[in-house]
């Protein structure tokens, strides 16, 4: 084995914290710093590759979400801060922060007012610092306490961003559709509503007869001979009856709209 590959042994058995750790205070471009940081992208490439499949499908390149994934594992890795915790937990809120960040500055439709951004700034980074302490995302409340701000400006500062969602997004019930295939169409029957309700307030000025033979024939769909062995009438009085009411209701519903 040759020294560069049991130097290589060396670092890959070193847990990230303390190879960070050992690292920290030398200049970028220290050759040991430069190998401790690819050695902490090597061995997180898979949750890169996890955060970019995780937020696919959503309007946006998967070669462009990976990138920005590997900024936020860079970004992790600069700021780390072995005192606070394991790197893990920070790394994948950090990284899952910036992919959601590059949608949010991607799509703004609404530009939030100053103090709303000023202070989503603070609250990024005290999620951060919190975050890698706990391991878990911080709460309004915990997050206003470690600002010394006040938990429901916090709270409308963090749900202030806008966040649409791509038409081309899976839908949530149906993985092989889209949120595209869930919008209705335009329904022609929209259009008769208005007659509709014009011809119901109509109906009850008819006669008894007259109204049943209507709702016989449109909403039974009796034929015009059933309904008039049920009436006892022959079926050219049902078919004169039929089309004198209509005209009468034609003319009621003209009148009622003029």
């Amino acid at each position: 084995m040759t020294l560069s590959q049991i130097r290589e042994a060396e670092i890959t058995s070193v847990p990230i914290e303390s190879l960070l750790s050992e690292v920290a205070d030398l200049p970028h471009d220290d050759p040991k710093r430069i190998a401790a940081v690819d050695e902490a992208v090597r061995r997180h490439e898979w949750l890169v590759r996890w955060v970019a499949s995780r937020y696919s499908g959503r309007g946006e390149d998967h070669e462009v979400l990976r990138q920005e994934a590997y900024v936020g594992l860079m970004e992790a890795i600069a700021r780390f801060d072995p005192e606070r915790g394991a790197f893990l937990p920070f790394a994948k809120l950090t990284v899952l922060g910036t992919v959601k960040r590059h949608f949010r500055d991607r799509r703004r439709w609404i530009r939030l007012p100053r103090r709303l951004q000023e202070l989503q700034a603070d609250i990024r980074a005290a999620r951060e610092e919190l975050a890698q302490g706990s391991g878990h995302q911080p709460t309004p409340r915990e997050l206003a306490e470690r600002m010394g701000a006040d938990e429901r400006d916090v709270a409308e500062a963090d749900a202030a961003t806008f966040r649409p969602v791509s038409l081309d997004a899976p839908a949530p019930s149906d993985p092989d559709s889209t949120l595209a295939d869930l919008v209705g169409d335009e329904d022609d029957r929209i259009d008769k509503v208005v007659d509709m309700e014009a011809l119901r307030a109509a109906l009850p000025r008819l006669p008894v007869r007259e109204r049943k033979i209507l709702l016989l024939r449109f909403y039974g769909n009796f034929t015009q001979a059933e309904i008039a062995e049920k009436l006892g009438i022959s079926q050219m009085h049902v078919s004169r009856l039929i089309s004198s009411t209509c005209k009468e209701l034609r003319e009621q519903v003209l009148e009622m709209a003029s």
